[in-house]
């Protein structure tokens, strides 16, 4: 389902967007390390939403996404890492993504609004859950530290 401007808009523009509990992150089925998270979005608008984050903090790089079951993403923040838009342009390690119907989520622009560091993925989440109208009825757990020997 091709999701419009205006449909967008009207579903950033929900502040009824919640997710109730606290969120942990677990270790990337892969063995990368990556750490993830995942939570369901609910609405009063019953929108088919979930929020997915993913952090690696040898890098460090770490994202957050709003994604719309229906159509993919459709935001993100995106912290650590670059971004090429699809007009040639680097947009830098501190960048959003904002669905269009003509790029969909391939466009990413600068944020003047965003200060957390990816080093930092609990404000960045504050940040991230402030921007995107979600209110977050619990809290995100600090990532757990990495212990041992990654190339075992």
């Amino acid at each position: 389902m091709a999701l419009s401007n205006t449909e967008f808009e009207t579903l950033l523009g929900d502040g009824s967007k919640r997710i109730d509990g606290d969120i942990a992150w677990q270790e990337d089925e892969d063995h990368s390390p990556c750490l993830e998270m995942r939570a369901e979005v609910q609405s009063d608008s019953g929108w088919p939403l979930f929020v997915r984050g993913s952090y690696n903090p040898l890098i460090p790089v770490l994202s957050y996404v709003l994604i719309l079951k229906t159509a993919g993403r459709i935001y993100g923040l995106c912290l650590g890492k670059d971004h090429h838009n699809p007009q040639c342009e680097q947009v830098g390690d501190k960048h959003k993504h904002r669905w269009t119907e003509r790029f969909r989520d391939k466009e990413a622009y600068v944020p003047g609004d965003i200060t957390a560091s990816p080093k930092d993925p609990v404000a960045a989440w504050v940040q991230f859950c402030t921007e995107a109208r979600i209110e977050h009825r619990g809290q995100l757990l600090a990532p757990p530290a990495r212990t041992g020997d990654l190339f075992v």
